[in-house]
């Protein structure tokens, strides 16, 4: 399938300023490896090592919440829902919200146990009603690490407990921390909760940025011996929401103090600049062989990226779109790439790529209107 490149480079004239101003300087991070994602577009504003291997301790379960919530959603998984509590997850190790055998709990409890108080012992609960054993829901961990482009990320717990194969990265890891808060908004408040009683004992959530910064409402910490202090933070100010993941840092506190650093410089130097709404038309594309002749290409939700303080109206953009588009063609389906460019002249830079979906279903043609088509194809 031959590529056509349609002529759309052209400046957004925005309400902002377009004065040039240089990139904002790349901020001192205290940390093994670290990123600053921008959550609407999927932009990495800063980072380093985001691609090492790293044991991702706790951050581990934000996997098993996923699969947690999508069993959910798919109602195999009811909140009220006794889960029997095994010997296995009862000795499990490190911290625990004290679950115990002959006493079932609910999966809501459970989900609070992990998420709130870090409970390996809720993980492994989860797992086993859910995929039946832990080595069960593993595989289905790393089925849905591929599905969500965790190209590098490994799994072999539920827990995140030390394992010489258990490996993730800063990019991983925000991506994974991105789909969760995308794909279950109704869930995603837990991660907000301060503290959770359980078992007539009270655990606070690790995450300290909850009581320093009101925008800040989750994710998820971690620590083991070999990983430091991790945290991963995601803060929403006004309509923009920004991920901060850091990795390896020496203590709690420096983990707290580290992502807040990063939020606060992406909100401070970059602004956030809607290009199209959702369901804007973003071009027409021609269509062979389907009941309709053309088909709307744009983006299912708002689409919003950052740039640097006062460079937004150097943005420029260039559709290069898949052609012949031969029906059928489904709703979602990818039918261009929107490819983003900033700056002027010498000094225009790539800035993104960002994929262009079918706003509406296009089935085939009958018989006449695909004999023509075939004919109009075979001429161009």
């Amino acid at each position: 399938m031959r590529l056509h490149l349609l002529s759309l480079l052209f400046t957004l004239f925005v309400s902002l300023a377009a004065t040039a101003q240089p990139a904002p300087q790349q901020p001192t991070v205290a940390a093994r490896s670290w990123l600053l994602l921008d959550y609407g577009s999927r932009q990495e504003l800063a980072g380093t090592a985001i691609d090492e291997h790293i044991e991702p301790a706790s951050l581990t379960k934000l996997m098993t919440a996923y699969l947690s919530f999508s069993a959910l959603k798919q109602g195999t998984l009811k909140p009220d829902q006794l889960v029997p509590v095994s010997e296995r997850a009862w000795k499990t190790q490190g911290s625990r919200m004290f679950i115990e055998p002959k006493r079932p709990v609910t999966v809501d409890e459970l989900l609070r146990g992990m998420i709130v108080q870090s409970g390996n012992d809720a993980c492994i609960a989860l797992a086993e009603a859910i995929a039946g054993s832990e080595d069960a829901f593993v595989q289905a961990m790393n089925r849905e690490a591929q599905r969500l482009g965790l190209k590098n990320t490994q799994f072999r717990n539920s827990t995140g407990l030390p394992d010489p194969q258990h490996y993730s990265t800063a990019h991983d890891l925000a991506l994974l921390a991105a789909a969760l808060i995308g794909d279950f908004p109704e869930f995603y408040p837990l991660y907000s909760l301060k503290e959770y009683r359980y078992n007539s004992i009270t655990q606070t959530n690790r995450n300290r940025l909850l009581w320093l910064d009101p925008t800040i409402d989750g994710v998820k910490t971690g620590h083991t011996e070999g990983a430091g202090y991790c945290l991963i933070a995601s803060a929403k100010r006004g309509s923009r929401r920004l991920l901060a993941v850091v990795l390896g840092t020496a203590s709690d506190g420096a983990r707290a103090q580290e992502a807040q650093k990063l939020l606060n410089y992406g909100f401070q130097y970059y602004d956030g600049v809607k290009l199209y709404e959702a369901n804007q038309a973003v071009s027409q594309l021609r269509v062979f062989k389907g009941q309709l002749n053309t088909v709307r290409a744009g983006f299912g939700s708002d689409f919003t990226v950052s740039v640097p303080k006062g460079q937004a109206g150097m943005i420029k953009v260039q559709m290069l779109s898949k052609q012949p588009l031969v029906a059928p063609v489904g709703q979602g389906q990818q039918v261009a790439t929107l490819k983003l460019f900033l700056g002027a002249g010498e000094d225009l830079r790539p800035w993104g790529e960002y994929p262009l979906v079918a706003l509406e279903t296009v089935p085939v043609a009958g018989i006449f209107g695909r004999a023509w088509d075939t004919l109009r194809l075979w001429f161009e």
